[in-house]
């Protein structure tokens, strides 16, 4: 289904990141933890994001992650560290990082976690509530589409998480279709 082929990428810190060429999923920001052990998505965004890349019958190991603003931003609220959205000026400061990022890996496939990220990658004006799901092309990916984050799923009463989680889970399959097809054939 998905040819592996990776590349190793020196990301400026203390790890070495194994990037696969067939899918990146891109998401916002790093949080405190996924700082810490040097890959995004190791809390509960991660499990739902491993059970529903398997469900969707996307192999997480052909799937590079990372995120369009490279730090963490929070707001101090007693023992609680709420998390901030990050400017569109702290967006833009990212953006050559991780343009040169996906520059190097070659993804086929791009899709982006959020608003945020979709918002760094297609412009201010882009609605993921609108736009969810439609591939594109972009120049950093022959195909690019973006979903919710994961964080929006989990913040969802429990009767709308379902909804939205099987919403996530048609939208990786979306992908694995795309790349199946050969939309998301190479550049």
């Amino acid at each position: 289904m998905f040819r592996r082929k990776r590349r190793s990428l020196d990301c400026g810190r203390r790890f070495k990141i194994a990037a696969d060429v067939t899918s990146t999923v891109m998401r916002y920001r790093p949080l405190p933890a996924k700082a810490r052990q040097g890959r995004p998505f190791v809390g509960s965004a991660g499990r739902l994001f491993d059970r529903a890349l398997q469900e969707a019958g996307i192999d997480r190991a052909y799937v590079y992650v990372t995120n369009a603003v490279k730090h963490f931003k929070f707001e101090e609220r007693g023992k609680r560290r709420i998390h901030k959205k990050p400017s569109g000026a702290e967006s833009k400061a990212c953006r050559p990082w991780l343009e040169a990022e996906l520059t190097a890996i070659h993804p086929r496939i791009l899709v982006c976690l959020g608003a945020t990220a979709a918002q760094s990658v297609f412009g201010t004006e882009y609605r993921v509530t609108k736009e969810r799901g439609q591939f594109v092309k972009h120049p950093w990916a022959p195909q690019a589409t973006s979903t919710v984050h994961l964080s929006a799923i989990l913040r969802a009463p429990d009767e709308q998480r379902h909804i939205e989680y099987r919403r996530f889970v048609e939208d990786l399959e979306k992908v694995r279709a795309a790349n199946e097809s050969g939309r998301g054939a190479r550049r």
